[in-house]
């Protein structure tokens, strides 16, 4: 079954997970002093999905062709970030309980986190084959597993994972990596985990292309139709606990919408000219914010793909998305102001 979702001018069609299954092994010492505290693999075997097309881009970037071709023309493309929302929803077909999915599988030798105090940290993603934009006649798996669980002290706890989405018997389409911050939910004397890489922007170069975004009162009920449900991002509640004042954006509504500027401005609107994508969460964003992103290249080359970084800021404001960096095939400057 296809669950068809309309919002207006919006409609997105949301992918039919068909089975879940879980293997959990044994944990090793090396594994241990590595921060993974327990080896968790999780597959989910996806049924049939089509990607589906939003006419304003901005409002939905996740769920739509770079190029603004409707679905069914022969030059759509599927916007190459989408696979890290597919494990939002898993096997099920309507609005889910956030909270109770995000507990549900706990960790062996780590404390039980409560997710109602639980951000987004970093997330990357290496693109290793283009998306096609409908599943069909293919299956498709994602297969994920814990990487560390790492105790920050005071400040909290960082879970990380990796997620690859695969076709069955076949190539491998996506690798992303994620880490989620557990606030005040530290000192439980597991390992402090690596230090971090970081990529700062350039000193004293002017960017190379700038992108900006008008968000609204609604983008964030809006961007639930990507299946994250998180009452964070729908109530005042959740936020007013947290300290935001009320609620905030999705981070990945920021995270996907800064990719989308990348590829507008540097890559020509082509998900092909980009291969590497990453960004830290520094801040959150209010609906109505308006968001900058900076972009600079670097001039540096890895296997013929250029290094970009970028950070995003609200307007006049502070920066949300730190840490940015891609590896693209840049194209002629396309600023978007």
């Amino acid at each position: 079954m296809i669950l068809l979702k309309s919002f207006g001018t919006i409609t997105a069609i949301i992918p039919d997970l068909i089975s879940r299954s879980c293997k959990l092994g044994p944990t090793s010492a090396k594994d241990c002093n590595s921060g993974l505290l327990a080896r968790l693999d999780i597959v989910h075997q996806l049924g049939y999905f089509r990607i589906a097309s939003a006419t304003f881009l901005d409002s939905l970037p996740v769920l739509t062709s770079v190029s603004q071709d409707q679905e069914l023309h022969p030059n759509f493309k599927s916007f190459p970030t989408y696979p890290i929302i597919l494990p939002f929803k898993q096997t099920d077909q309507e609005v889910i309980d956030y909270y109770a999915r995000s507990s549900s599988t706990p960790i062996p030798n780590a404390p039980k986190f409560d997710g109602r105090r639980a951000l987004d940290g970093q997330r990357s993603i290496t693109f290793l084959k283009p998306l096609p934009p409908t599943s069909a006649g293919k299956q498709f798996e994602l297969r994920s597993k814990v990487l560390g669980v790492y105790d920050k002290g005071k400040a909290g706890s960082v879970f990380e994972t990796e997620t690859t989405l695969v076709e069955k018997g076949g190539d491998v389409y996506t690798k992303a990596v994620g880490s989620t911050f557990f606030v005040r939910q530290g000192n439980w004397g597991g390992p402090k985990g690596p230090n971090t890489v970081n990529f700062p922007p350039p000193e004293g170069k002017k960017p190379d292309a700038v992108y900006t975004l008008q968000t609204t009162k609604e983008s964030a009920h809006l961007y639930r139709l990507s299946g994250d449900y998180n009452p964070l991002h729908a109530t005042p509640e959740p936020g007013q606990k947290m300290g935001f004042g009320g609620a905030i954006m999705h981070g990945l509504f920021s995270w996907n919408s800064t990719c989308h500027g990348l590829l507008q401005t540097l890559g020509g609107s082509d998900p092909a000219n980009i291969k590497e994508y990453q960004a830290r969460f520094a801040a959150p964003v209010k609906p109505g914010d308006k968001l900058v992103t900076e972009v600079w290249r670097v001039g540096e080359f890895k296997e013929g793909w250029e290094e970009v970084r970028f950070l995003t800021r609200v307007k006049g404001g502070k920066v949300v998305l730190s840490n940015g960096r891609a590896l693209m095939k840049c194209k002629e400057v396309k600023s978007k102001l």
